[in-house]
């Protein structure tokens, strides 16, 4: 084995100590410099557009219209620093993926701070930052994956169709920059591999061939990767994910990677209770300006890739709730079967808010799968719901320990969802048998000792013995014309 000379390893020692304490740092501190305007996931383009004046109005700033959309809207590219490095960060290719939107206008005012001057110092003399925060404009408007033209910009590298997929190209072209980061979200029901935890953050050093070779280039950017997941891991044990590596021809991505820029994939996935994702956005405003720090000064280039095959791959083994040996009553016969829940988000029409619309993803042997909230139903018995017709509802909570779920009362014209657990019916409305199905909404409740205990209502469990202000329960649903 060779030996590292020890005054080598003394500095090298020294100078990870002082990044940790920087990393410490920089997360008891974010909230000074969180930008405030910015607290949901669905942002547009309208959001982002006065801070992006307030920064060209900056000198420490170079802001840049770079391209439009398909729809017309500006591409803005904002840069600083005076370093020979080239560094690029996109966020918000697709349009429903803000996560990592969010944290870079939470770097850019650690950046133009007063605080951390000496840190800063060492990035910027060293590093040129380029942000472009939004590449997908017309898809973040309706909060979808795709832009207006319906394709994919992160399967059009090759093509080149679309015109936020030149703008990206052009600028990887004209920077040459030595790492990029391309900032996504991936699926909240990502975990790390064979464990309970979710994958809240994944990384990938994009493979340049099928081959999945590594050359110094994709080491480097792993050797980075290394660095982020020893940070996330002081925050988020355990809930690191190593992203799939399969080459793919048409990804912007893979082609940089081969262009011969140092690629490094950020994915924010799910935390629990944290449906905005407003601690990921912490999670990748700390990690990236940890990066940024190692990559200025060099350290990273210590750190042994083999330890990059050590993070845990992705894996997709969650559900939002995981009910567990419950026994289920089919045609005289007993079962014992686990109940996986999604929590599914419907959009609203102007794509600022949503609501719940839950499905049973699956049933049967749930052993090897998890949920951020899981249930051991050992001992309790599904119950089908009941329907009542009412004038007025005054407490839900009362109708749900009489095993009620289905009202048929007075509706809000223009809702298809109520903010009580309860599922508003019309005239034409009628229970059918009861049978449990994946696809099926999970409106039903659970009995033991033979008293109602629990109510699952469109997909969340609520505990029938406690108020229901001091759970989360989702909303109810409204269902019209019959069905």
């Amino acid at each position: 084995m060779k030996r590292i000379p020890l005054f080598l390893f003394t500095l090298l020692t020294f100078s990870l100590q002082a990044q940790d304490k920087l990393t410490s740092q920089l997360y008891e501190t974010y909230e000074q410099f969180k930008e405030p305007s910015l607290g949901e996931r669905r942002i547009k383009h309208t959001d982002i557009q006065p801070l992006i004046q307030k920064f060209k109005t900056n000198p420490k700033f170079e802001v840049q219209k770079v391209g439009e959309s398909i729809q017309g809207r500006d591409l803005h590219l904002i840069s600083i620093g005076e370093g020979e490095s080239n560094i690029f960060l996109w966020s918000q290719m697709h349009g429903d993926e803000p996560t990592a939107t969010m944290a870079i206008f939470d770097i850019l005012n650690f950046l133009d701070a007063p605080d951390f001057k000496q840190e800063k110092e060492a990035i910027l003399s060293k590093l040129k930052l380029h942000f472009l925060p939004m590449l997908n404009p017309d898809g973040a408007e309706v909060f979808t994956r795709r832009n207006a033209l319906g394709i994919d910009i992160n399967r059009d590298a090759l093509r080149l169709q679309s015109p936020e997929g030149q703008t990206l190209k052009r600028l990887r072209d004209s920077l040459e920059a030595d790492f990029g980061f391309n900032l996504h979200d991936q699926s909240t029901y990502y975990n790390a591999e064979r464990t309970e935890k979710p994958a809240t953050i994944s990384y990938l050093a994009t493979a340049y061939n099928y081959e999945k070779d590594i050359n110094d280039i994709r080491a480097n950017a792993m050797k980075v990767i290394v660095y982020m997941n020893n940070i996330i891991q002081n925050y988020a044990p355990g809930q690191v994910g190593r992203y799939s590596d399969d080459f793919e021809p048409r990804a912007f991505g893979d082609n940089i990677a081969k262009w011969g820029t140092s690629l490094i994939l950020i994915e924010s996935g799910g935390f629990p209770d944290d449906p905005e994702k407003q601690e990921i956005r912490k999670l990748n405003y700390v990690s990236i300006l940890s990066a940024l720090y190692t990559i200025a000064n060099g350290s990273y280039q210590d750190i042994p890739i083999s330890d990059y095959e050590k993070i845990p791959r992705n894996d997709r083994k969650l559900f939002d709730l995981k009910i567990e040996n419950v026994t289920y009553e089919l045609l005289g016969n007993n079962y014992i079967l686990d109940l996986g829940i999604f929590n599914q988000e419907v959009d609203l029409k102007d794509h600022d808010e949503f609501y719940y619309k839950s499905t049973i993803g699956d049933q049967g042997d749930l052993s090897t799968f998890y949920g951020y909230d899981t249930f051991n139903a050992e001992g309790y018995t599904i119950v089908p719901p009941k329907m009542a017709k009412i004038q007025r509802i005054d407490d839900p909570l009362d109708m749900l320990k009489d095993g009620v779920a289905y009202v048929k009362t007075q509706q809000p014209e223009k809702s298809a969802f109520v903010q009580f657990p309860l599922l508003l019916v019309d005239e034409k409305f009628e229970l059918k048998n009861f049978t449990l199905q994946p696809g099926m909404n999970p409106t039903f409740f659970l009995r033991k000792e033979e008293k109602l205990t629990h109510a699952v209502i469109n997909g969340f469990l609520i505990d029938l013995s406690k108020p229901l202000d001091e759970q989360r329960t989702g909303n109810g649903l409204i269902l019209k014309n019959g069905r």
